[in-house]
């Protein structure tokens, strides 16, 4: 293995361990001291692959959104399996979900020194946008639903954050029995909103 692929297997390990220590700890508990032992590297090593902890969590985000373009991307599947690959990838990683997304908000307004990598993760997502809206506007014709492409679209991300959400409050937690119905529930409820504005129109 030539010296460019060991430094990208080290980082691909990196970013790995680094996620799984911030989810099992929170922002507070995951330190580069932490991360440095874990990986048994020197810490110095650490900064060959980000400048600052900042930098490695929107490293993680920008990983998980690149992720979802790439599947985006190498997909052939239909929309209605486009949407439950979404869905469920959220809602079986709720924590991931939130504290990403808690963790962006944060570093919008508070960090430096990271407009290069943002600018990065919106034209990942202005990409993967692009795929979606094609998909679901070819999915909302074929079913004649008059329902715009930005209802929907403003609809699936609310369901499906709003139960992410529940799914990792441990407050709801207890009172929500299987989960898995409730996952199905949600992609169930997404699929049909379209259908729903079609029978409304009909009885119009």
């Amino acid at each position: 293995m030539d010296r460019q692929a060991q430094f990208r297997a080290r980082e691909t390990l990196i970013f790995e361990v680094a996620e799984r220590l911030l989810l099992e700890n929170g922002e507070l508990g995951m330190t580069l001291d932490a991360l440095a032992a874990e990986l048994d590297l020197a810490k110095g090593t650490l900064y060959k692959h980000f400048q600052s902890k900042d930098e490695l969590y929107l490293l993680l985000i920008i990983r998980n959104e690149q992720m979802l373009l790439e599947m985006l991307k190498n997909s052939e599947t239909l929309f209605a399996e486009q949407l439950a690959f979404f869905m469920l990838h959220h809602l079986h990683h709720p924590d991931q979900i939130v504290m990403f997304h808690q963790i962006e908000e944060r570093l919008s307004t508070t960090a430096q020194g990271l407009h290069d990598l943002f600018y990065q993760l919106y034209q990942i997502r202005k990409q993967r946008l692009r795929l979606i809206i094609r998909l679901t506007e070819q999915y909302l014709e074929s079913i004649q639903s008059s329902m715009s492409v930005r209802d929907y679209l403003a609809a699936i991300w609310s369901i499906t954050h709003g139960g992410a959400a529940i799914l990792n409050s441990s407050f709801y937690q207890r009172y929500l029995g299987e989960r898995d119905s409730l996952r199905v529930a949600l992609i169930e409820q997404a699929l049909n909103l379209p259908k729903q504005s079609c029978l409304a129109d009909a009885m119009t």
